[in-house]
């Protein structure tokens, strides 16, 4: 019987699930893993967590990547802390620092956006590059082979006056589940390859 336990990368989904829910790291995690399951041919991960602590829901990226330096995920380089942020300013001259110093690395872009009212508190798992700035009108170079975001508040109108006036509580508890999640995912994904090379 064919094995279908690594999808090829066009034929993977996007997974959503709120921050509160009981299951919502572990299943972030399961997807987080078959992400880095179809992407295992490349050699190393750099994570480009965007965003800056200048404004409470643009802060998401920042706070993930400050989290995940506490962790010490394996095999893993992380861009974009509250320390160092990554943002509009420094994005362009941030993936030129990742093409010269890293050798056929996996991308994960993640970042706060804005959506709908019922949306708030969703974060989600998407193939593709992510497109910063594009919840306030800005046109920034493509990040990731894939990304994960987080839905932080409605969008729609006076974009830069909703994200400064997000709950900083919320983006908190998101940064902590996505963070958990990829430690997790990251952890487990560096075993099986260890484990494959061993054999």
């Amino acid at each position: 019987m064919k094995n279908n336990s690594t999808l090829p990368t066009q034929l993977l989904n996007t997974f959503k699930v709120l921050y509160h829910e009981e299951c919502a790291v572990h299943e972030l995690n399961q997807n987080l893993q078959q992400y880095f399951k179809s992407y295992q041919t490349h050699s190393e991960i750099v994570l480009l967590c965007i965003g800056t602590d200048r404004s409470t829901g643009d802060a998401l990226g920042p706070l993930v990547g400050s989290k995940l330096e506490r962790m010490y995920p394996t095999n893993c380089t992380i861009y974009g802390t509250l320390d160092s942020p990554v943002h509009a300013v420094n994005l362009q001259e941030t993936l030129d620092r990742v093409q010269d110093s890293h050798h056929n690395p996996l991308i994960i872009g993640i970042d706060a956006c804005l959506g709908q009212f019922s949306s708030v508190g969703k974060i989600s798992i998407t193939n593709g590059p992510l497109k910063p700035g594009a919840g306030v009108k800005k046109s920034l170079p493509e990040v990731g082979h894939f990304h994960i975001t987080g839905i932080v508040n409605i969008g729609g109108f006076m974009e830069y006056f909703v994200l400064q006036n997000t709950r900083l509580n919320l983006v908190m508890k998101m940064a902590d589940v996505i963070a958990t999640s990829l430690s997790l995912s990251i952890d487990k994904s560096q075993k099986k390859r260890y484990n494959r090379f061993m054999r």
